[in-house]
């Protein structure tokens, strides 16, 4: 347990080292909660389907599992654990946060006959469209309305009191409600990426696109009004990415990062790049004339660069440089 505690910190201490190298983050003091314990498997816990036995610092310690239906596979023996913890969460219960992976081969995005790239964005969650031109949309409103009033509300609570930081109510249901707009973000995203590759699998798609969003926050940010700012620095778009990659993979799709630049500005149809060529959520060639909605625009462009990509490694031989190559193309 002493052993756990030292790796811990030094994670933690790595991480923060790594976000100051890359001038994200400056040096701060980390502070961690006396309510969580970190435990590596078959050292200090062992796990069944009904029982989990953890070393405490009064010995070892069984305890019965409340478990549930969704989480059955992760004990079929398939998954291997990983370091877990053990957390006290705000409702008075212990929580066992078990962390698990499985080996899964990568598809060869050579052997890909058939495409799909996803646009994600705010105004539609996410837009995906096959090389077949099937299109299907994931609209954000609910999730909009959701984050604006949840935003007034913190703004109502947090000005109560007048000068002060709040009256004393107020930061109680501040604490209260912290979080749930979190949890509401990634149940979305986790519904919304399951439907995304189920539609994959509909039309035999065996390679998804996404935009490679590395560094996207810090290169628009300026370019937001202030209005909007939090709302688009808040949104989760990176962790939608991710939950459609690993669900992706888990049934046999190839997932690939492509260059998102002009990926709203180009003409699918005639590649003419123009900022006039976009009008809010209506595009318009300036050029050719082809007219479709702007978010359509952006999935299909993005699964021709995955398609064109596709071709380019067949050429070259194969994929020579991951993860390069799986993860930018211009």
């Amino acid at each position: 347990m002493a052993c756990n505690a030292a790796r811990q910190v030094s994670g933690a201490y790595k991480t923060l080292q790594s976000q100051i190298d890359k001038k994200e983050s400056e040096w701060q003091l980390i502070d961690f909660g006396p309510t969580s314990a970190t435990f590596s498997f078959e050292r200090d816990f062992r796990l069944s389907k009904d029982t989990l036995s953890i070393t405490t610092l009064a010995g070892r310690k069984k305890y019965k599992l409340l478990n549930y239906q969704y989480a059955q596979r992760y004990l079929d023996g398939s998954w291997k654990y990983l370091a877990s913890k053990l957390c006290l969460h705000k409702d008075g219960a212990y929580y066992f946060h078990l962390a698990c992976e499985k080996d899964i081969i990568d598809k060869n995005v050579v052997d890909a006959s058939t495409f799909m790239g996803v646009d994600v964005g705010i105004n539609c969650l996410a837009v995906a469209s096959t090389t077949d031109n099937e299109c299907k949309f994931f609209a954000g409103g609910e999730i909009k309305n959701h984050r604006n009033i949840r935003s007034k509300e913190r703004r109502r609570l947090q000005k109560a009191g007048g000068r002060y930081l709040g009256t004393r109510s107020s930061m109680r249901t501040l604490r209260k409600i912290a979080g749930r707009e979190t949890r509401f973000m990634t149940a979305m995203n986790h519904s919304v990426s399951k439907k995304l590759v189920q539609f994959a699998l509909q039309n035999g798609v065996s390679a998804i696109g996404m935009e490679d969003l590395t560094g996207i926050r810090k290169r628009t940010e300026s370019k937001v009004s202030k209005e909007f700012r939090y709302e688009h620095s808040s949104w989760a778009f990176r962790q939608l990415q991710g939950f459609v990659e690993y669900k992706a993979k888990e049934v046999g799709i190839a997932v690939i990062y492509v260059n998102p630049e002009y990926t709203s500005q180009a003409c699918p149809r005639c590649n003419h790049i123009g900022r006039n060529n976009r009008h809010g959520l209506a595009f318009r060639c300036e050029k050719c004339g082809y007219e479709t909605h702007a978010d359509r625009v952006g999935a299909m462009n993005i699964e021709h660069r995955t398609r064109d990509l596709r071709y380019i490694l067949e050429s070259q031989g194969g994929l020579v440089s991951p993860p390069d190559a799986t993860r930018l193309f211009t």
